[in-house]
């Protein structure tokens, strides 16, 4: 089977393409330099070049904090780039995967939220991502939409590394306690992922580890299993004010996974274990 991906150098693309290969998959993965989303010309001679059974979405805006001053670019990116995408696999007839988040709802849930539930998204981030989810609806026909959230790994910036670095440096830290959710493994999502692509159960999946917490109960967690003698305080996002808003609660729940007969995700903590052996710590 030939699997190209987009975003092949980011933090999930990497270990997407690693994984792939090592389960026998027949790789294309392009970076944002091999191959310029937003570029619909280019976008169509790639795919029809190499005529891929499934494409797997990874390319994103993901700055955050950056889409509230940039919309144009996150709605570039994330949508138009995704309807390039979109468009160009359908051509080709193959599969889509495209990667969401939990941003396109609005955090004011309070049970883990199911794949059938209204989105609401608060910030350009999410609404963006969101408008990327309708141009896969509109523009193809095979496809499935794997949202996660709160994705580390070894490759690239994430909140596990950064807590890491800060652990070496400080003594005490200061960190959000109201907002919740499931952290996310990037080589746990991309397994999945996988095994989504192999099938035809075609829809929306919520694909993060299972379980939740705070950002304060994981970087607590964090420091515990490397062992790192930090003091951790618990604060409101009032006191952290940024360019975005934030969703209060985006807890997964994976029903779509459970009716369609795949595997449950590893719990965070136990993912978050493996992650810190990998990285001996």
């Amino acid at each position: 089977m030939k699997v190209l991906v987009t975003g092949a150098k980011g933090q999930l693309g990497t270990d997407v393409v690693i994984m792939l290969k090592e389960n026998g998959f027949d790789v294309y993965g392009y970076g944002r330099k091999e191959l310029d989303i937003t570029n619909q010309e280019q976008v169509n001679e790639v795919i029809l070049k190499d005529q891929p059974n499934v494409v797997i979405h990874t390319a994103a805006h993901t700055k955050v904090d950056q889409a509230e001053s940039e919309p144009d670019q996150a709605f570039l990116i994330n949508a138009i780039g995704t309807r390039n995408i979109a468009v160009a696999a359908e051509e080709v007839g193959s599969k889509l995967l495209y990667v969401s988040t939990d941003y396109v709802f609005d955090g004011t849930a309070t049970e883990p939220i199911d794949e059938f539930q209204p989105t609401n998204p608060i910030g350009v981030y999410g609404r963006s991502k969101l408008a990327g989810e309708q141009m896969v609806r509109n523009f193809h026909s095979k496809f499935f939409i794997a949202r996660t959230s709160w994705v580390y790994g070894a490759h690239g910036n994430n909140f596990v590394k950064t807590m890491l670095k800060l652990g070496q440096e400080k003594k005490e830290l200061s960190v959000v306690s109201d907002q919740v959710g499931s952290p996310t493994y990037t080589v746990d999502l991309a397994e999945r992922i996988i095994d989504l692509i192999q099938t035809e159960k075609y829809g929306t999946y919520h694909v993060s580890n299972s379980n939740s917490c705070s950002w304060y109960e994981f970087a607590k967690v964090i420091f515990k299993e490397a062992g790192l003698d930090v003091q951790v305080n618990p604060c409101t996002t009032k006191d952290f004010p940024r360019p975005a808003p934030r969703p209060a609660y985006s807890v997964f729940d994976h029903m779509s996974l459970k009716i369609n007969g795949f595997d449950a995700m590893p719990d965070w903590q136990t993912a978050l274990k493996r992650f810190l052996k990998e990285q001996g710590q």
